[in-house]
């Protein structure tokens, strides 16, 4: 019976409530309930704080969900490694990363070889990202920055040039590159903290003393994007992600070599997955052709 309790209790704090829980494990939320209650008075702890119809997790339903979460993931590798042996013909990969750029490429070409395993991708800075693959949210990251952690496994894959990009009314647009001291005082649209971009060009100005003006802090490129264009001020991005645009242009820096490095990067304990293995590889390779097929210039690149 323990099982059942704790997949039941599982349910409840992935789905954040009964009623959500209920639907996907096709039972009556009585039952549920009544699996979760026996849970907490056999073992004489509260596992979630009822307010109302609502529930959340207190500090031992935390770390209990921590606990099912990977023998859950365990259940899911292990059918995928049985099904792998037969060739991949079910399963779902879950992804974070920090842009759709590379992403998509990975994706593309791993759904060219497995057209039957579900691919869902959520977006998010690198930060955000590296804590989806702790909470095994996420199978794969594909991040800009990963902090050490000995339970995580990264590969390179790889590194790209931090450049400035401003509107068509602002001086540096028909510029071909700019100065990192032209950067002075300049208002600047950036990310949220936790953005790789940002951290490069911002720790690079402080070690040589170069003040900007924040303006704005968004969440979203697409913000961003949309917030110079307007003439708010210049933004950062890498020059592999900038979009051709006629009100906007990527300017290089010529006296400053400030690059962010892209990884692909999981679980230690899950290294021994066919589905992690299998889409690591082919987006390596992916990126590499990439790379070497189609180098790309400051202006022309795709950020």
């Amino acid at each position: 019976m323990l099982k059942s309790e704790l997949r039941s209790f599982h349910a409840v704090a992935k789905h954040a409530g009964f009623s959500a829980a209920s639907k996907v494990l096709n039972v009556s939320q009585p039952t549920l309930s009544t699996q979760v209650k026996a849970l907490e008075q056999r073992y004489g702890v509260e596992l979630f704080a009822r307010v109302g119809r609502k529930v959340r997790l207190t500090t031992a339903g935390k770390e209990l969900f921590e606990i099912t979460s990977r023998l859950s993931q365990a259940e899911t590798d292990a059918e995928n490694l049985l099904d792998s042996f037969r060739g991949f013909h079910r399963g779902q990969l879950n992804i974070a990363a920090v842009g759709p750029f590379h992403a998509t490429n990975m994706i593309i070409a791993f759904k060219s070889r497995n057209p039957s395993i579900e691919v869902g991708v959520r977006f998010g800075n690198s930060q955000r990202c590296f804590e989806r693959i702790l909470s095994l949210e996420a199978d794969v990251g594909i991040i800009a920055e990963v902090p050490t952690d000995t339970r995580v496994e990264v590969k390179p894959y790889s590194q790209h040039n931090v450049v400035v990009f401003v509107n068509s009314d602002h001086p540096f647009f028909n510029r071909e590159s700019i100065s990192i001291y032209e950067l002075e005082n300049q208002p600047v649209v950036r990310r949220e903290p936790g953005s790789t971009t940002r951290s490069a060009i911002e720790e690079e100005m402080d070690r040589r003393g170069i003040r900007i003006s924040p303006i704005l802090e968004l969440g979203s490129r697409e913000a961003i994007w949309k917030t110079v264009e307007q003439g708010m001020g210049i933004g950062f991005v890498a020059d592999f992600e900038f979009v051709p645009h006629a009100n906007l242009r990527a300017i290089p820096i010529n006296d400053a070599q400030v690059q962010t490095g892209y990884f692909l990067a999981y679980l230690k304990e899950r290294k021994n997955s066919r589905l992690i293995s299998s889409f690591t590889d082919i987006a390596i390779g992916t990126v590499s052709n990439c790379l070497t097929s189609a180098p790309m210039g400051p202006n022309g690149a795709i950020y």
